[in-house]
């Protein structure tokens, strides 16, 4: 297991290389100035910006001290924010990302686990077929349609009921929360649905349950112990990475509803060429991101006996 964890983590790190790499050379070849916009610097912050982040040297030596700031957790200062480093941006608002993703993959994994089993128990009955007609149109209409549909919801229901149940936008509050969480968690619901379906599906006839009929188990327990036990592993296995798609993915749900999370600041700083802290959020991702797919690999071993990780 230890030779396993080393490893991974060793390729985890030379995926976030790959990652930095490829984001620095791509950004560099945008057209354009980042440090001459609407919001223009001095001559003198220009001058002490290009002497920390080497922009007035050769591209290969301005790429390896990117590297070398990076190693040592500095991605540097924003371009058009004033005074705002962009460790601080992430760190003051990747938190709030954060709340909202925990939240939407709860609705997410949960949901799909339950109506994954529950098309599965009805396959080809009406609860099937109304179900897998959601799952068809959670998976195939864009987040931004979800987005916008709830928001005009929840203005219609507060309107009915005279007073206000789910903030329109905003953050501060548990309510804020909710709607934006499960139109966030909507697209990944349905995902999880099909894959939840396909796998109890797949082992419905398989030996052990035979056996387990034959034994006499309830069913009940069948179902509960054996058929949903291994068929959720699937859905495990690719819950490490959609954690990560939703916590740092939310950028749409975060403009619609006015929520201050890192995704509308990335958003923000593509459309302002803030190349900094476009590189910075853009590592940030890719890194979160292999953490969790790692963490899941290791999770997995555990889950199921049957795999041998060394």
């Amino acid at each position: 297991m230890g030779r396993y964890i080393l490893r991974r983590l060793v390729q985890g790190v030379i995926t976030v290389w790959f990652i930095a790499t490829a984001t620095f050379f791509a950004m560099h070849n945008v057209p354009g100035d980042p440090l001459q916009s609407d919001k223009a610097v001095s001559a003198e912050i220009r001058a002490n910006l290009e002497a920390r982040y080497g922009l007035d040297k050769p591209l290969m030596e301005q790429y390896f001290i990117y590297l070398a700031n990076m190693a040592q957790g500095d991605f540097g200062i924003s371009f058009t924010q004033q005074n705002r480093e962009v460790n601080d941006i992430i760190a003051e608002h990747f938190r709030i990302s954060a709340a909202l993703g925990i939240l939407a993959i709860a609705f997410a994994a949960l949901g799909g686990i339950l109506w994954g089993a529950l098309t599965a128990l009805y396959r080809n009955r009406l609860p099937d077929i109304v179900i897998m007609l959601l799952v068809i149109l959670g998976i195939s209409v864009p987040g931004f349609v979800f987005a916008g549909l709830g928001q005009l919801g929840v203005v219609n229901l507060n309107a009915a009921l005279g007073f206000t149940l789910f903030p329109v936008g905003g953050w501060g509050t548990v309510s804020h929360m909710i709607v934006p969480a499960l139109v966030l968690g909507l697209g990944t619901m349905a995902f999880l649905t099909r894959l939840m379906r396909s796998s109890m599906l797949e082992i419905a006839n398989a030996d052990f349950l035979r056996t387990a009929r034959a034994k006499g188990l309830p069913a009940n327990r069948i179902f509960r112990k054996h058929q949903l036990r291994n068929a959720i592993l699937p859905v495990v296995t690719v819950l490490g990475p959609s954690i990560a798609a939703i916590t740092t993915g939310g950028f749409v749900v975060e403009l619609v509803f006015a929520i201050p999370g890192l995704g509308r600041y990335f958003v923000q700083a593509v459309q302002q060429s803030d190349y900094t802290v476009i590189m910075g959020t853009t590592v940030f991702y890719g890194a979160f991101l292999v953490f969790m797919v790692i963490v899941v690999d290791i999770i997995y071993g555990f889950v199921d006996p049957r795999v041998r990780l060394e």
